[in-house]
Formats: structure tokens, C-alpha cells, sequence
């Protein structure tokens, strides 16, 4: 069996890593706010989506924003604005908060019907000198149980998220090592 992949890209494979991509999925089936956070619209609703939970003030906390309860007011009044590094606080804020809000929905709807399809599209190597091309193709793998990958992903934990990815990708078979890094993967929930 394949061990993990120590130095990838030496001879000029590029790729990124599977749970890197799938996080990115992942993020794109997430639904949220249109308007940017520098607009007042979207400062708005954001801030209102945040203030309405524990969960929310618990989000604005852990992204660090630290303003008095009558600054947030005038936050939400419009009466004040939050400066730069504060409204970057609140989109980070915000997003955590959708990810983790969204995450059962898109647990229930991944795992429906004996699991989800993946597609995984093999690394490019058209920069990688022939004598060190490995053969690849495209792959498809149904992951049954994504419990683990959303977790990890709706934590924001990364190495989880990686250790989750690559217990799944081990269902490839003895070559699972290849499809490690990859171009990019699909799935649809």
C-alpha cells in the first residue's frame, strides 16, 4: 500500500491536495449572502444572521471581533460602520457560521441512497519529464459515509479533513496513492 506523498510537485506534477478540492465543493454547494460585506445590505444581513444565536455571538467571538454590546448595536442600526478588520471578521464569522448551519442538511442529502458519487480528475503532469509520468486516468468512487469529511470541513479542520479525504480515497484500491493530489474533484448533493 502507497504511503502519503512527502514531496510532491519535485518533478513538476501540479495538483492540489483531495480534501482540498472537496473542501472547495463543499464550499460552492453552501449557500449565503450575495451582497458583499462592504455593502451596507450585506453588512446588514450578515450582522443579523449573526446576532440572532449563541451561535452566532459564539462565531463573532472566535473570528475576534471584541466590540461592546452598544457598538454592535450601532452596528446594526447602521448608526456606525465596523472598520476594515472588523468587516472581514464578520464575513469569516458569517461563513463559519453557514458552514457549520449547513452542515447536517448536506450530511443527510451526501449520504442518501448508499453515499454520493466522487469524481476525481488525476493530477496534471504535462510538466513532469516523461521518464516520471505515472499513468493515470479518471476515477469515480462512491463515498457511503460522509460523516467524518463534513465534519472535519465544517470545523475548518483542515488535517482532519485530510485524514477523512484520504480513509475514503483508500476504497480506490492499492493505487490510492496516486489520486492523493489531484486537478480537481466533483460531486453534486
Amino acid at each position: 500500500m502507497p504511503d502519503r506523498t512527502h514531496d510532491f510537485g519535485h518533478y513538476g506534477a501540479r495538483g492540489e491536495r483531495g480534501s482540498e478540492a472537496a473542501a472547495r465543493v463543499l464550499d460552492s454547494l453552501v449557500d449565503g449572502i450575495a451582497s458583499p460585506v462592504t455593502s451596507s445590505r450585506g453588512l446588514s444581513a450578515r450582522l443579523r444572521y449573526l446576532t440572532r444565536s449563541a451561535a452566532g455571538h459564539d462565531a463573532m467571538r472566535e473570528a475576534g471581533i471584541t466590540v461592546t454590546p452598544r457598538t454592535l448595536k450601532a452596528w446594526l442600526t447602521g448608526k456606525q460602520h465596523p472598520n476594515k478588520a472588523n468587516m472581514a471578521k464578520i464575513d469569516a464569522a458569517y461563513w463559519t457560521l453557514r458552514r457549520r448551519n449547513v452542515a447536517r442538511y448536506l450530511l443527510k442529502r451526501l449520504n442518501t441512497s448508499g453515499g454520493t458519487r466522487v469524481e476525481i480528475h488525476p493530477l496534471d503532469q504535462s510538466h513532469v519529464p516523461v521518464p516520471h509520468q505515472r499513468v493515470l486516468e479518471y476515477r469515480r468512487l462512491n463515498i457511503r459515509n460522509w460523516d467524518a469529511i463534513v465534519d472535519a470541513w465544517s470545523r475548518g479542520d483542515a488535517q482532519a479533513l485530510d485524514n477523512a479525504w484520504i480513509d475514503q480515497m483508500v476504497n480506490l484500491g492499492s493505487q490510492w496513492g496516486k489520486y492523493e493530489y489531484v486537478a480537481s474533484v466533483g460531486f453534486a448533493a
